[in-house]
């Protein structure tokens, strides 16, 4: 009984947690109103409510234009790259895989490469950013390969030729962009500036862009909680049990895949979030994926939003990159969880 009311409140808890985390990502900032003035501001906007925050026009045009892309944004990367993570460990019955391992990193990484070298400027006129384009078409290809190839081996064994075929995959996009930024190392900068992953140029443009392909993933991602929970017994008891085992890896992957590749495309390569938090949820809340998911959602939205925040005070000379502050946190953690995991791994 005990147990069953404290489970009850891992959900409002999570969303608890990701208001604070969201109120707190508005309230820091470089530049525009105090941080007390914030939330003021925020509830001035709030139908029916009149509060003179005393926010300057300028200063709430940086809170709107600036802080606010930039914190939904984080929210959405953060979400969909954890419940990637934790539906990827979920269809391979890993927990230390993230949703880069079928190489959306590296053919995104690729794709952007491509644009950035051919010169950007000479694409301004597009009526779309090419980079993200090339970067979530690059992702995209990227999983299709490693799947064509995974695949091609026997559905028997598909699972563990996946992995294989990903690695592969990964190393011959990342030796092709090795290539072209030997021949072209003038542009070395800005393409590891977008490897690092960064948030500094969220525009509520990058938010529309991404935000159908988080709900359309997301929704098919949670609607398979339950049959995750069925494949953790392995390929031959789900099948017994009715499952399509086959069609359930392939649909939650492509669902996984697309919404990593869109929030990629705009972010960069931010690591680590798909072990980190996945684990972190499995560790309060259990392993149940019917409430491992949903959980995962808000808890990495709200992971990402504060990790953010360092990147802003620690700017000097030049904003850190979120990559790397997630970098400082993850490969710590991912030691400890492979240590502790130890003796399964035998």
């Amino acid at each position: 009984m005990i147990e069953s009311t404290r489970r009850s409140w891992w959900l409002p808890g999570a969303g608890l947690l990701l208001a604070v985390a969201f109120l707190f990502g508005a309230m820091i900032g470089p530049a525009g109103p105090d941080w007390w003035r914030v939330p003021l501001e925020l509830l001035d906007r709030l139908p029916f409510v009149s509060i003179d925050s005393g926010v300057s026009p300028l200063e709430s045009s940086v809170l709107w234009e600036i802080r606010m892309p930039r914190v939904v944004l984080a929210a959405l990367v953060g979400s969909m790259l954890s419940l990637a993570g934790a539906s990827y460990q979920g269809v391979f019955r890993n927990p230390l895989v993230d949703p880069y391992l079928l190489g959306v990193a590296a053919g995104a990484g690729l794709g952007a490469t491509l644009v950035i070298v051919v010169n950007r400027t000479a694409t301004e006129s597009w009526p779309i950013d090419p980079l993200p384009l090339a970067a979530f078409i690059g992702g995209l290809l990227a999983v299709l390969l490693t799947y064509l190839v995974g695949a091609a081996f026997g559905a028997a064994r598909v699972s563990a030729t996946l992995v294989l075929a990903g690695v592969a995959v990964t190393s011959l996009a990342t030796a092709i962009q090795t290539f072209i930024l030997q021949r072209n190392s003038e542009v070395v900068r800005q393409v590891y500036s977008w490897i690092l992953g960064r948030l500094s140029t969220a525009t509520w443009s990058d938010v529309r862009l991404v935000l159908p392909y988080v709900i359309v993933s997301s929704g098919v991602l949670l609607a398979h909680r339950r049959l995750l929970d069925v494949m953790r017994i392995g390929d031959d008891e789900a099948q017994s049990l009715g499952a399509r085992v086959d069609r359930i890896r392939l649909t939650v992957v492509v669902a996984a895949t697309l919404g990593t590749s869109a929030v990629v495309s705009v972010s960069g390569l931010i690591g680590f979030v798909g072990i980190m938090v996945p684990h972190l949820v499995r560790f309060l809340a259990g392993a149940s994926y019917r409430r491992l998911l949903p959980l995962t959602v808000m808890v990495g939205a709200t992971f990402l939003i504060v990790a953010d925040v360092p990147g802003r005070i620690l700017s000097d000379p030049a904003e850190t990159p979120i990559g790397v502050v997630t970098a400082f946190l993850g490969a710590p953690f991912f030691i400890i969880v492979l240590r502790s995991r130890q003796g399964a791994l035998r």
